[in-house]
């Protein structure tokens, strides 16, 4: 593994704080926080209002004075001060003290690949700011590759893809590294800008701020397959004279505005495989990709790269928790390191 596995079983909490979402793994209770990266702010003040799900809610919805913060921006922590603040509001006091009762407080943090020093420095400093004694990097793909079930300790071939909300990951990964890598920064929220942007610029509709879950609404059915509805109704406020009005929405076109994003996914799985020692490839020809990351349950993107690439694709059981959920086996030691038996002189 890139990290040592005893390091990691002496960690008594496991945090993967992501751009959309963050979770928390607490080390015999499970998962015990799973919300959104948001905060809500008084700008007058400073006071936090709200965080999660509620903060959320509020975003393109508050008067002036409240500012509603994300501060956690492609995997890395851009605001320090305010991902401690929220992550403090997520865990609640009784699970604080819980944790502060350790003696010697040990925390795991997801961090993308190739993630800078100054990146990796701002998670440290992030759990640090939670009491945390020492802090245990692992690159975010060897976590997803172990939740999902990946033999990664094996020598054999597996490939992952974390498509996430700022960014999507690809690895091919054997006897517990990562052979070859690349971090492609498109993901969730660039799908999504693109069929807002498709939906202003064809139809002068603008969408409100939470967009309102527009691959839910315009890819319904079968995504970004043909065999979906022809045509779906949106509501949003027209661009002319603001107004609220519904239109109805061509599905192939939109389908047609997403394969632009998506295109540099693709161009990011053929870098990899072309990087990939041939015995690897050769694997993967009969494994295929596993699919993990809230971006994966995108309907119809398994099929399309199917197609596109020949191989078998797989989404993960649960994609969308699988990064926390391999930290957390690592943290309760249920991962055993691959052992070779010395050869006989």
């Amino acid at each position: 593994m890139t990290v040592c596995l005893d390091q990691l079983r002496r960690c008594h909490v496991a945090v993967d704080l992501g751009a959309a979402r963050t979770r928390v793994y607490v080390k015999g209770s499970g998962l015990v926080v799973d919300q959104p990266s948001v905060a809500a702010v008084n700008t007058r003040t400073g006071a936090l209002i709200a965080v999660g799900e509620f903060a959320e809610k509020m975003t393109g919805r508050t008067p002036a004075y409240i500012r509603v913060a994300r501060p956690v921006s492609g995997g890395t922590v851009v605001d320090i001060e305010m991902a401690q603040r929220m992550l403090r509001h997520l865990l609640g006091e009784k699970l604080r003290r819980s944790l502060r009762r350790k003696p010697r407080l040990r925390a795991a943090a997801c961090t993308p690949h190739d993630a800078d020093p100054l990146a990796q420095r701002a998670a440290i400093e992030t759990l640090v700011g939670l009491g945390a004694r020492r802090v245990e990097l692992v690159d975010t793909l060897v976590a997803a590759a172990v939740g999902c079930g990946l033999p990664v300790e094996q020598p054999e071939a597996s490939m992952i893809m974390v498509c996430g909300a700022a960014a999507t990951q690809i690895a091919v990964l054997s006897l517990g590294n990562i052979v070859t890598a690349e971090r492609i920064p498109v993901g969730g929220e660039a799908v999504d800008h693109a069929i807002v942007q498709h939906l202003r610029h064809e139809h002068a509709l603008m969408l409100p701020s939470q967009s309102v879950r527009p691959l839910q609404l315009a890819l319904s059915g079968n995504g970004l397959t043909p065999h979906g509805p022809a045509s779906t109704e949106i509501q949003g406020r027209d661009v002319a004279t603001g107004l609220a009005r519904s239109v109805k929405v061509d599905t192939a076109a939109v389908r047609n505005a997403i394969q632009t994003p998506l295109t540099a996914v693709l161009d990011g799985i053929g870098k990899v495989l072309r990087d990939c020692p041939p015995d690897l490839v050769a694997d993967l020809a009969d494994r295929g990709i596993m699919m993990v990351g809230g971006s994966a349950l995108l309907p119809g993107l398994d099929q399309m790269l199917r197609q596109a690439t020949g191989m078998p694709v797989h989404i993960a059981e649960r994609p969308d928790i699988c990064a926390v959920q391999g930290l957390g086996a690592m943290l309760e030691g249920r991962i055993q390191p691959l052992t070779l038996d010395p050869l006989a002189a």
